[in-house]
């Protein structure tokens, strides 16, 4: 703030002092106005711009800081804009459209109007032709011959009167000689200059041959080293690669065998009881040798049913020879004759057909030996008995 400093006595002067303050800055471009790319630029008449200078241009010209835009009004100003656009935007969604075409299909514009207009997308041309009369060519100009003027004069001119040839003819000699000579020279020069190029050249392709070949070879050479370095490195990373998966592999075996220490008899002991596992020795029992000795036994029940139905046959038929025996002999006690023919007849019968008593050596002894008429019965239990023990020493 300024301040006035009262006068130093009679003699004092006058003095003005104000606080030092800072000086205001002025930015040397204008700040740019952010907008969003899909706001349109907003276009104003420069008539009407406070930042256009009317009158002379040497003049300095500074505007206020009032006439500075405020950059909080600049800021709605663009929400706005941003807020309009939006809604104009979801306004256009939100209105109904025509539904998608189907496959295959295209939506097409259509004209609505009254009157209808062919449209094609081709300009309509149409090609018209004429013939006209062929047209001549122009006779040739005649040859212009000027007109004869003036009046013919001859004159007669002797041998040696103008120029002596000899005398003349030297300085043309003398130069077609130089000419001569001068371009012989040229071109032995040329010659020699042209084997000098050949040579040069010669040498400068060994040369370059030499060196390409040095090319080549530093070429081949390092792309060899290049090719064993990309295989020693390939190498390298299988190497790598294995060891990563074989520390892996290790890894995931000591973490299973510790997570499947416990998991491992409890599985086992689980499908055991479920009866998953059985024993070998038990197993071969079950499948092979239950099922031999079932078929042996039921073999031999079969046998042995086989023999008591033969045996029971065999005991129906000594029953019936005995009582048909017997009945003889008590027809024999009747009547001698009868008895004795039937007795014999008997004989005869037994002898001609062996019964199957036969091969246990039971059907000779009815024959040799005939019970007395008064013990039928008892001479009859023994034989049985004793075929019946026959029978089960056959079994």
């Amino acid at each position: 703030m300024a301040a006035v400093l009262p006068p130093k006595g009679d003699g004092g002067t006058y003095t003005f002092t104000s606080q030092p303050r800072a000086v205001q800055e002025r930015k040397k471009y204008r700040e740019p106005v952010i907008q969003q790319d899909e706001v349109p630029p907003q276009y104003g008449n420069i008539m009407y711009d406070r930042r256009i200078v009317r009158g002379n241009t040497y003049a300095q010209h500074t505007l206020p800081a009032t006439a500075q835009p405020d950059p909080i009004e600049i800021q709605r100003q663009q929400e706005n804009r941003r807020r309009a656009i939006a809604r104009k935007r979801a306004k256009d969604q939100l209105r109904p459209r025509s539904p998608e075409a189907v496959e295959g299909r295209k939506h097409i514009d259509v004209q609505t109007e009254l009157y209808l207009e062919e449209l094609s997308d081709r300009v309509e041309e149409a090609d018209v032709d004429c013939q006209t009369d062929a047209f001549l060519d122009r006779p040739p100009s005649p040859l212009f011959i000027p007109a004869k003027t003036g009046i013919d004069v001859t004159t007669q001119i002797l041998e040696g009167e103008l120029f002596d040839f000899n005398i003349e003819v030297k300085p043309i000699l003398e130069v077609l000689i130089g000419k001569t000579v001068e371009q012989s020279l040229l071109e032995v020069m040329e010659e020699e200059e042209l084997a000098n190029l050949r040579s040069q050249q010669r040498a400068f392709e060994e040369l370059r041959n030499a060196e390409l070949v040095e090319q080549q070879r530093l070429e081949e050479q390092e792309r060899r080293h290049r090719e064993e370095k990309e295989r020693r490195m390939k190498q390298q990373r299988e190497v790598l690669k294995k060891e990563k998966e074989t520390a892996e592999k290790i890894a995931a075996r000591a973490f299973a065998q510790s997570y499947l220490a416990d998991l491992v008899p409890s599985v086992f002991g689980t499908l055991a009881d479920n009866g998953y596992f059985y024993d070998p020795v038990e197993r071969d029992v079950e499948q092979g040798f239950m099922p031999w000795l079932m078929e042996q036994v039921e073999i031999q029940l079969e046998k042995s049913q086989l023999g008591r139905l033969v045996l029971d046959g065999l005991i129906r038929e000594v029953s019936s020879s005995r009582f048909e025996l017997y009945n003889n002999l008590d027809a024999k006690l009747v009547d001698p004759k009868v008895a004795s023919a039937t007795v014999d007849s008997q004989k005869v019968k037994i002898e001609a057909e062996p019964s199957p008593a036969t091969t246990t050596g039971e059907a000779e002894k009815p024959v040799e030996e005939v019970p007395k008429p008064e013990e039928p019965v008892e001479s009859a239990e023994p034989e049985t008995e004793q075929t019946q023990e026959d029978e089960g020493g056959e079994d």
